[in-house]
């Protein structure tokens, strides 16, 4: 892990930080704002949204479904936004930046079995009751793997990389059979994404259950999502003739389209963030392109920079911060800053009022890094 100066060579995509912080935000505590807002108002509408913040049980689709796949959509256009070919340079321009992706790839292996907590009891290590598999772990993998082809392949290559992944991993999951099962099964206990972290995955699954949701196969398809980020970073780089609003146009456009290419598949394969379908693919990356879509018109055509801010700023560190949240205790942090403020409010706003003060304190603490140019990159 290295600091970085806030004077940076290249500009950065205000936009890229603004949303990317709008996808941190509902990790850091964001998500338990509707219910608050359910128990202070008594609104029934508040119960809708506040279902929206909860992950669907197996098939299906909800809001915060899409956060850890537009994470992975947003590093891929980072990438897209300044792509560089490595191939065609000597060994020795090209090994630092190889030692920087395995040392990137490396850590947050390392930090996503942190996020987990670790193996539990701490060292010396029972190695077989660790959990290896993470949301850290599979960013790393798909970033990496899409930097690789980024670095060493044409972008019709990519491309095509990306549409035999996608239809490659829908064949597999529908058409291969599992030992002692069927093919197609889509279960649990029963899918091909189960059998093989079976037989592969080391140490523990999520909760024990037999398909671990960042399992080894669904790692293949998450790479769909970065690749599709550098699609549109490359189309966001360069200029459009027609201007910014003609790029902000097609965002959606796309974006629409691929979503409900997305549904249309889910009647032959489900939506299924567990199992990372080829359908829940196609709904993320058209709902990736809205998102993105959005910011972009609002912060870097509109140039809204005071709305921007509040999500800039989570956005600048935002994998420190979403490490931070399963190691540090923001309630009581919170609670040591607010909790007298908070108890003397009527019982059906505290749950709201704490909500606030949790995101509060990290942003605050994001601000503070913020201020002094404290960028943590991995």
């Amino acid at each position: 892990m290295e600091a970085s100066l806030k004077k940076s060579v290249k500009p950065r995509l205000m936009s890229l930080d603004a949303l990317r912080g709008f996808d941190m935000f509902w990790i850091l505590g964001g998500e338990a704002l509707f219910a608050g807002l359910l128990a202070w108002t008594g609104w029934q509408g508040w119960k809708i949204a506040a279902a929206q913040m909860q992950h669907s049980q197996w098939h299906g689709f909800t809001f915060y479904d899409l956060i850890f796949p537009l994470f992975i959509f947003l590093s891929g256009v980072a990438l897209g936004l300044s792509p560089k070919r490595l191939d065609k340079l000597p060994l020795t321009a090209r090994l630092p930046v190889y030692r920087h992706a395995f040392k990137r790839l490396a850590l947050l292996l390392f930090f996503g079995v942190l996020y987990n907590h670790g193996w539990g009891a701490g060292v010396p290590a029972a190695l077989d009751e660790i959990r290896y598999a993470s949301v850290l772990g599979r960013i790393a993998f798909a970033w990496f793997f899409a930097a690789m082809l980024v670095w060493h392949t044409s972008l019709k290559t990519q491309i095509g990389v990306a549409m035999v992944l996608l239809f490659g991993y829908a064949f597999i999951q529908l058409f291969v059979p599992v030992p002692g099962g069927s093919a197609g099964d889509l279960s649990m206990a029963g899918s091909i994404n189960a059998y093989v972290d079976s037989l592969l995955l080391p140490g523990v699954s999520y909760q024990g259950r037999a398909t671990d949701p960042e399992g080894i196969l669904s790692t293949i398809p998450a790479v769909i999502n970065a690749l599709a980020g550098v699609f549109t970073g490359r189309f966001i780089a360069n200029p459009h003739p027609k201007g910014e609003w003609a790029k902000v146009g097609i965002l959606f456009l796309v974006g629409i389209a691929i979503l409900g290419l997305g549904w249309l598949s889910n009647e032959v394969i489900p939506v299924n963030k567990d199992l990372w379908t080829s359908s829940f693919v196609l709904v993320t990356t058209g709902w990736s392109l809205i998102f993105l879509g959005l910011f972009y018109a609002l912060v870097d055509v509109l140039r809204l920079h005071r709305f921007a801010f509040v999500f800039v700023v989570i956005g600048c560190n935002a994998i420190i911060i979403y490490l931070a949240s399963s190691l540090v205790k923001w309630q009581f942090v919170s609670a040591s800053l607010f909790g007298g403020l908070i108890d003397a409010l009527p019982g059906s706003m505290q749950m709201f009022a704490a909500t606030i003060g949790v995101l509060t304190v990290q942003w605050l603490l994001l601000y503070w890094m913020y201020k002094r140019g404290i960028f943590i990159k991995v």
